[in-house]
């Protein structure tokens, strides 16, 4: 399955947020928006990407306040990113390495949406159950499994 399967089902939305933004700002979307990260923009272009890691690592556990720190300040800079024609499997595969549990979806130089490890695993799951299926169709009905 592709990554672009993927955001087809769940989506293109991306919520993003400005670098000079406070981090409370950031908070308040992402509570908002029941997500754990929120991509940093600056001109259409990604700065960065700002999780719930880096608020417990980087702002509580330092003693740093959210209402006066900019999410630059404390946003990671190093985004993974992935094309839409990779693999879940090639998704799992970057997000496991590097232990990030965002990924942000290009189609060449445009960001066009995300996908998160639950996104990643719920599709895969979904497959394998989809493949059951058939195989138990088959089984029982002489109907061809898929691939065959």
């Amino acid at each position: 399955m592709l990554v672009e399967s993927v955001l087809a089902t769940k989506g293109h939305d991306v919520l993003t947020i400005s670098p000079d933004a406070t981090v409370y700002e950031a908070l308040l979307l992402m509570a908002k928006n029941n997500v754990g990260c929120v991509l940093v923009m600056s001109k259409d272009q990604i700065a960065g990407i700002f999780s719930e890691r880096d608020y417990a690592r980087k702002i509580i556990l330092k003693g740093k306040g959210s209402k006066d720190t900019p999410v630059s300040e404390v946003m990671t800079t190093e985004v993974c990113i992935v094309d839409k024609g990779k693999t879940l499997d090639e998704c799992m595969a970057v997000m496991t390495a590097k232990r990030v549990r965002h990924l942000p979806v290009v189609e060449g130089d445009k960001l066009i949406g995300i996908i998160s490890i639950g996104d990643t695993v719920k599709s895969i799951i979904d497959e394998k159950e989809q493949e059951i299926e058939h195989m138990i169709d088959f089984i029982h009905g002489g109907v061809t499994p898929p691939g065959k």
